[in-house]
This record gives structure tokens, sequence and C-alpha cells, in this order.
């Protein structure tokens, strides 16, 4: 019967084998906090759960029909002693739980920086943080190492105990960046940043994958994160300068669209304002970009004739991804300073600059809303704005 009973299990110990534990024997200081804050949360609610259930058997098997030597008392109904065991005991495991959970949050909040490496390692002056910028495209992974001025697809690589401060977008819909050796996941969402502070303190090569459905591609988002030691890591560095490839904004564009699967790539330079660029819906050249706008509006806007301007801003992406539907290819153009008009300009004109002469392009005056608070548009009249423009010959 033991043999049988064993053979039994066996079958139930192989599915097991397979599982990957990593979110509870996790390679970074941060992950490794969250997953101490789960088994402590889990711990104090089976206080409560355990006694429940094995009072719940206890009762039934006592109290059966069967049993005559039970006591039978069916006009009993109120025990003062009872009441404060039954609802003290879960209000302590509630207050306990409230008080864990509140520290929980704010010391793992993924915008704070991290101030310890790990217990009894406190952040120093010489701890120099790591700067990763993450896309997610459909449906790959793009991170850029400002401080290096390289790229990567689908690769991510930090050095041991060293802090990684990351921001991370999204190019189209919605993801969820999620390394489970490192941290908690977090949002990527278009237009969007959010942040992430995290730490590895194990060497090794690590799974990090989309935990957002996203599309087709999305079963095939993954990538890998190495831990390296400081020397394997500039070797990485210099690895990955060697690439013949550049990412420029073109090259971004045709990277944007939507493709399944994609091998790990690697980028010897990249332009540093690409990622502002994604960030704010601009990659195209001469298209004003989300903060322009922003600032435009903020100091009274354009008019009724910027009143469609968030439209194209916002649905453009359809026609840069290939879709056969939506909107066609629309965007806001975006408003140079007359010393950069005049320098296109000139650059436009077979590249020889001295034949152009150059013009002054200042007398622009804005015509658009009032600002909050202003009494009437003649008060404003004098008053230099960002509106529509239009130029005094």
């Amino acid at each position: 019967m033991k043999r049988s009973g064993a053979l039994l299990l066996f079958p139930l110990a192989v599915l097991l084998s397979g599982c990957d534990f990593v979110v509870l024997a996790p390679a970074g200081d941060v992950a490794a906090q969250q997953r101490d804050l789960l088994v402590v949360s889990t711990m104090l609610m089976l206080l409560i759960i355990v006694p429940v259930m094995a009072l719940t058997v206890l009762f039934a098997w006592r109290y059966r029909q069967s049993n005559h030597a039970a006591t039978y008392t069916p006009d009993w109904d109120h025990s003062t002693k009872l009441e404060l065991v039954i609802w003290a005991a879960p209000l302590l495991i509630i207050i306990c739980l409230g008080a864990l959970t509140w520290l929980g949050t704010h010391l793992l909040d993924p915008y704070r920086r991290i101030d310890r490496i790990e217990p009894g390692q406190p952040v120093t002056q010489n701890h120099k943080s790591l700067q990763v910028e993450v896309v997610a495209l459909d449906w790959k992974w793009l991170f850029i190492y400002p401080d290096y001025g390289i790229a990567s697809v689908n690769e991510l690589a930090a050095p041991v105990n060293q802090p990684i401060d990351f921001r991370i977008t999204s190019s189209t819909v919605m993801n969820s960046f999620y390394i489970p050796a490192l941290a908690g996941q977090i949002y990527a969402m278009p237009a969007m940043e959010t942040k992430l502070h995290a730490v590895i303190n194990q060497p090794g090569s690590y799974t990090g994958f989309s935990a957002n459905y996203s599309g087709a591609g999305f079963s095939g988002m993954r990538f890998a994160f190495h831990g390296l030691s400081d020397k394997d890591f500039e070797q990485w560095i210099a690895q990955t300068k060697s690439a013949q490839t550049t990412l420029t904004r073109d090259s971004y564009l045709a990277l944007e669209r939507p493709s399944e699967n994609e091998p790990v790539r690697h980028y010897a330079s990249v332009d540093p304002d690409l990622y502002g660029a994604i960030l704010n819906l601009c990659v195209e050249r001469g298209k004003m970009c989300m903060n322009e706008m922003m600032s435009i509006d903020a100091r009274g806007g354009l008019g009724l004739a910027g009143v469609r301007n968030t439209l194209p801003l916002q649905y453009d992406k359809l026609a840069r991804r290939g879709a056969v539907f939506g909107n066609k290819l629309s965007y806001v153009a975006s408003i140079c300073t007359a010393e950069e008009a005049a320098a296109a300009s000139r650059a436009s004109r077979d590249g020889d600059a001295g034949n152009w002469p150059i013009r002054d392009l200042s007398p622009l005056h804005g015509v658009g809303l009032l600002k909050p608070g202003a009494g009437s548009r003649q008060a404003e009249a004098d008053k230099p704005s960002l509106g529509l423009l239009r130029l005094e010959l």
C-alpha cells in the first residue's frame, strides 16, 4: 500500500520539478524584500485560516448526529469570551497586515531610489547608478544605455551590486516590464514614463518578459537579463560598441514596426535624443512633440486652429504600425524658432549657406487664446504669446 502511494506521488513530483520558483528565490535585493513581504503576509493570514479550517472539521466530527456523548445545548446562543476571541484575533491580524503592507508599499515604491545594495550594505556615493531607458515595442524590447551611447534589442545586462535606474515607456500599446529575479513588474505605457529602481546581487542569466497581453506576438516578447561582474560588463559594453549598426530615428521607425520572435541585436551608437522623441511621440522629424504641445497649451494654446492637434498626435501610430484601418499618417508640424528656420533653409540650398542671405524673422506675434485672468484681448495685444502665428512684413 505504501509503495502504491509513493508511485501515485511520483507524477506529481515530476510535474512540480518543471516549476520555476524564482519569485521565492530571487537574485536581487528588491525582489527579495518583496518575497519576504509576500511570505510574512501569507503566514499572518494562515494564523486565522488554519485554525478555522481545523475547527470546522473538529466541530463537524465531534457534534455529528451519531455522537451521543457530545454535549447537546440547543438553547445556547451567546458567549462573551468566545465573541472576544472570534473578533479580537482577526482584528489583530488585520492591524499587523495593514502596518506591514503600508511600510512595504512605501519602502518598495519603484519610483523610490534604493537605499541599500543588500542587507548590511547601504548605498554610498561610490555606487554610481546604471541608467537604462526601456522601450516596449511590438513585440520586442529596446534597451538604451545613455551613459554609453549604445542600445540592444531583447538583451539587457547590468553589473552586480550596482544600482539600476530604469526609465520605461512604450511605443504603442500598454505592456508590463517584468524580471522576476530582479524586482516586481511595472507598466510601460505610450506617451508616459514609469520608473523602476533595483539591483542584481548574484551573477547569472535571468529571464524577463512582458506580463501584460499586447497582441499576437505577446508570447515571444521575452529577453535575457545578464547579471555580470564589472569586468564582464565592460566586455559586454565593448562587444556592443563593436557592432556595425547604429540606431537613428529612421532605423528606429523600421524597428518599431510589428515583428515577432526578434533575435538579439546590438547598436554601436544611438541618437542621443531618441528616447525623448519616443516618449513625446515625435520620432519623425518636423513633428510637434507632446511636451512642446503641452507647453504651448500652458501658455494659452493655439486658439481654435489647435483644437484638433491632439487627434493626429495620438492616433498616427496606426499608420506607423502598418495598419490597413484607421486614420492616414498625419501629424502636427513642430514650431521652430526663427534661427532654426533660417538655418534649415540655408542648409537646404545646395549645401551652400553663403549664397542665401540671412533675414530677420523675429517679429512674430500670437493671436491665440487669452491667458487665464486676462481682462480683455486689448490688454493682451501688446504681450507676446504662443498662438496662431503671423509674420509681420
